[in-house]
């Protein structure tokens, strides 16, 4: 039915036996205990990308927990909208839950294929036939794996397990003690030093929480208690599994851990920093970027042409002012009968010195570009009204 589990994990069992059976040889209790420790250490490596994952988010998750706590006083009526907006909250930030859920979710079934692959270890079928395969182990591999001794212990073989099958095997239970009572030992240890590193990392907010508290308290002492409990009733090599899997997660989370806290600490430094070049400095008035000026473009072959707003008129001088406000117009002005050039004259006919004519003048401020140089008379403004 769990073939799909069974056989993947007697494959990296079978594995490492070959390997080490090089070393040690295939019968060596030694052999057999490097392949299931590293069996577990196999399959750890594989879930490391995962674990993570499952840091990062509970990092993410504890950064906005302010506003789940809004969330759950906002909706405590409304279970459903609740979720809803907890989903949304959890996109918006990229946290997924389930991927926090991964590597607890793929160790079970590998701890059960383990204990069912040991279990099929036995030299005779429950018909009471002789074994000759187990999955991908051949007659060899399982004889191998019954005549191998751990200080005189047998790594398929429990405590709990009736006389008869341990005359099989050929061990006592006296001998299956030696080494499982300091295995025991380390695995509540390890369990509880493993429990009490993770709780560490909790915030206060999550410590204040009854669900969470009720959880640490599991973690730190019944699940420690219940690995020694649990211990004479699963088989040797199930037990040196449990405590390689502590030791391996002990290490990981003093890794991962240091790692997430080292890049934490850049990425604060490096917003520190940045905040303090673009702040000004004291007394210091502060620089507005300026708008960007854009440049024109070439008209293209075609284009159609961009109307332009008509430019202002200029300003009319001061002669032409004076005249206006006298009530006199330029063509009101005597001008010279015959030079013609628009010059004042005296009575001889002479132009006084520093005098200009006011038809000139008026006539050049009323010219403009766009006219094609054609003089026009500028327009006379209303008199005030006394």
């Amino acid at each position: 039915m769990l073939n799909f589990i069974y056989y993947p994990v007697s494959f990296i069992l079978w594995v490492w036996h070959k390997a080490f059976g090089y070393l040690f040889g295939e019968a060596s209790g030694i052999t057999w205990a490097l392949a299931v420790i590293f069996l577990v250490f196999t399959l750890r490596a594989i879930l490391y990308k995962p674990f993570v994952g499952q840091v990062r988010s509970m990092r993410k998750m504890q950064e906005f927990q302010p506003e789940i706590a809004k969330l759950r006083k906002k909706y405590a009526n409304d279970r459903q909208k609740q979720a809803e907006e907890m989903q949304k909250l959890q996109k918006e930030h990229g946290v997924n839950p389930v991927a926090g859920c991964l590597p607890v979710l793929v160790q079970v079934p590998v701890f059960i294929g383990l204990f069912h692959v040991l279990r099929e270890f036995g030299p005779v079928l429950p018909n009471g036939a002789p074994r000759t395969e187990n999955y991908f182990f051949d007659a060899k591999g399982v004889e191998s794996f019954n005549d191998a001794s751990f200080f005189g212990a047998k790594l398929g073989a429990w405590i709990v397990n009736p006389k008869p099958p341990l005359d099989v095997l050929g061990t006592t239970v006296a001998h299956q003690l030696i080494p499982m009572i300091p295995l025991m030992i380390m695995a509540g240890i390890f369990t509880h030093i493993t429990a009490r590193h993770s709780v560490a990392r909790q915030t206060a907010a999550q410590g204040e929480n009854p669900q969470t508290a009720i959880m640490n308290k599991l973690m730190l002492y019944v699940f420690p208690i219940g690995v020694v409990v649990g211990a004479p009733f699963l088989p040797l090599a199930v037990l040196l599994y449990w405590v390689s899997n502590n030791l391996w997660t002990l290490g990981q989370q003093y890794v991962v851990y240091r790692r997430i806290d080292a890049e934490e600490s850049t990425k604060r430094e490096q917003a520190a920093t940045t905040r303090q070049a673009l702040a000004p400095r004291p007394g210091q008035k502060p620089v507005r970027p300026e708008p960007a000026v854009e440049e024109p473009t070439a008209k293209r072959p075609g284009a159609k042409p961009v109307a332009r707003k008509p430019t202002t008129p200029s300003k009319p001088t001061a002669a032409s002012t004076n005249g206006a406000s006298n009530g006199t117009t330029p063509a009101a002005t005597p001008t010279a009968a015959a030079g013609g050039d628009g010059s004042v004259a005296n009575g001889d006919g002479s132009v006084p010195n520093g005098a200009t004519s006011a038809n000139s003048t008026a006539g050049d401020s009323a010219k403009s570009p766009r006219s094609g140089g054609v003089t026009r008379s500028p327009a006379r403004r209303p008199r005030k009204r006394r």
